[in-house]
């Protein structure tokens, strides 16, 4: 699958990674199946934020039931980043990914990733951003 992803949730991205160091930045992606529209900054309420993400719980709530009512995109998966390491899956986020289907960004420095998690892991995907 190739994925597009909005100029604007490309730069979000970035900005909140760079801005969280030296701890990982977190979000959600919205948008289809097959396009990121917009990446929402959420809290990291992780123990170890330097380390580990965790995404908000109300803020994840609240975009699915957005979604849910019609009123917001639907939620096709989650970014964070990696402030002093790869843009690719951890170990940990290895072991913490639930294996339902989303995409999950990986930004590192000035470097981002997309991948699926499926049910045999992270498979990577192709992207390109869109200008404009």
């Amino acid at each position: 699958m190739a994925l597009t992803i909005s100029h604007r949730a490309h730069a979000i991205m970035l900005a909140a990674a760079q801005s969280a160091k030296p701890h990982e930045a977190c979000g959600l992606l919205l948008g289809t199946i097959d396009h990121i529209a917009t990446a929402v900054p959420t809290a990291n309420v992780a123990p170890a934020p330097a380390r580990h993400f965790e995404i908000d719980p109300a803020a994840l709530i609240a975009a699915h039931r957005a979604a849910r009512d019609g009123s917001g995109l639907q939620v096709i998966g989650y970014f964070h980043s990696h402030p002093n390491g790869l843009a690719r899956p951890s170990a940990t986020d290895m072991a913490c990914a639930a294996r339902d289907g989303r995409v999950w960004v990986i930004v590192a420095e000035d470097a981002i990733t997309c991948w699926h998690d499926g049910m045999d892991g992270f498979e990577p995907l192709s992207y390109s951003v869109l200008q404009g």
